[in-house]
């Protein structure tokens, strides 16, 4: 059995993009292309509120399937809220059994009540699963 430790905080991508739910999806899509990313978090609007999350597969399901327009959807309409935040500590195969258990594809990872990160099946399977084969 292999007990070599890789963390989420060893895996994670720190660069990731926070707007506001009263964001419209044209405006998260012109950050997601500039930063060539595929997840924003939605900041909360105060200390007792919690993190939002809109995928790429949410802008597609609940906008371009429905055929809504982009410039008129604000991000708080089709965000997932609240999220499951991520141990930066947890070892790696426990958070693609979390994954796994909650049909998550990423996750932010949250330290002292700050996303520090986003950790996604990319990281988990290149970062994380090719670092532990020997």
């Amino acid at each position: 059995m292999n007990k070599k430790l890789i963390r989420t905080r060893d895996v994670m991508h720190e660069n990731h993009l926070e707007l506001d739910g009263m964001a419209t999806v044209k405006e998260a899509l012109d950050l997601m292309v500039r930063e060539n990313s595929d997840v924003v978090i939605i900041k909360k609007r105060d200390e007792h509120d919690a993190f939002g999350l809109v995928l790429l597969s949410d802008i597609v399901k609940k906008v371009l399937a429905k055929d809504r327009a982009a410039g008129r959807v604000n991000l708080y309409e089709i965000m997932s809220k609240p999220v499951i935040p991520i141990d930066p500590e947890m070892d790696v195969r426990y958070c693609a059994r979390l994954f796994d258990n909650f049909g998550l594809s990423n996750g932010p990872v949250i330290e002292n009540g700050k996303i520090i990160g986003i950790v996604s099946y990319n990281e988990l399977v290149f970062d994380g699963l090719y670092k532990l084969i020997d």
